[in-house]
This record gives C-alpha cells, structure tokens and sequence, in this order.
C-alpha cells in the first residue's frame, strides 16, 4: 500500500473551498489536476454520494484508466472518492482555522500491480509530490476566485 497525505491552509472560509472543491469537483478536478486528460461524468445531475466518473490520466508518460464514484459528501468537511474495483481511495478535509480552512488530501493506493511494486520507492514519491501539487493548485485556484458576494 502506498499512501500521501498533503495540508494546507487556505484563505477563504470552509464554505468556499468546499464548493470548489466538492459541489463543482466535475468542473474543477482537471484544474488543479492536469494529468487528468479526460473526465467523464457518469451519472447525471449534482454530485452526490454515488455518483460515478471515468477518468483518463496520463503521468510520468503512463496512461490510466479508472472508474471511481463518490464515497463520503458532508458539506463543509469532506469529499472523497473509492476506485470502483478498489485501487485507490482519495479524499479531501476540510477545518474551519478563522476565517480561512485547513485543506488535507489523503492518497491511498490499496493495490499495486505485481510488474510495478519493484518501483514502490519511486511510485511512494510520486504519489507524495503529487498530493502536495494538488493542494498547492486547489489554494492558488481558490483564493484568486472572487468571492460570489462580490461579484
């Protein structure tokens, strides 16, 4: 099992970043997650515990593909996601700190394919600097959005 957890703190209120991370995850995930070359919805309306999307990835010159659905939705405080044949967990905190919120990513690859676990080292930093990529993208994104009182 390889396994990352990656926190940050960003400058909006939980509310905020829970939209943009969990209400509007379809229209968002390729924006702080460009690898993912293609997302397909695969169940119709909002997101909602259940739903399910296929995405096509390709990293490190890798192509993968993977079907997950949406495990956990509790607004404000998490999101997260289970491949659907069991490979991966990956799920998004988030803590009220003041008028800001303490984001966490926790990457968990359950199964590692028999040809790859030779490159668990590598596969274990990949992993890690992609979590920390991931949040570093999901603050920037989020705090240059103008708030929605704003506009």
């Amino acid at each position: 099992m390889v396994s990352a957890r990656a926190s940050i703190l960003i400058a909006r209120p939980p509310e905020t970043v829970f939209r943009f991370v969990a209400w509007e995850f379809f229209d968002n995930y390729r924006r702080w997650s460009p690898e993912v070359r293609r997302l397909d919805i695969l169940t119709p309306g909002p997101i909602r515990v259940g739903s399910l999307a296929r995405q096509v990835r390709i990293g490190h010159g890798r192509r993968s593909e993977s079907t997950f659905r949406v495990a956990t939705l509790d607004d404000p405080r998490q999101i997260a996601f289970v491949e659907t044949r069991e490979r991966f967990r990956l799920g998004y905190t988030l803590e009220p700190a003041a008028e800001r919120t303490q984001l966490t990513l926790d990457f968990e690859l359950v199964r590692l394919e028999l040809h790859l676990r030779p490159f668990v080292g590598l596969i274990r930093s990949v992993v890690r600097d992609g979590a920390w990529q991931a949040v570093e993208r999901i603050k920037t994104l989020v705090e240059a959005e103008t708030p929605r009182e704003w506009r």
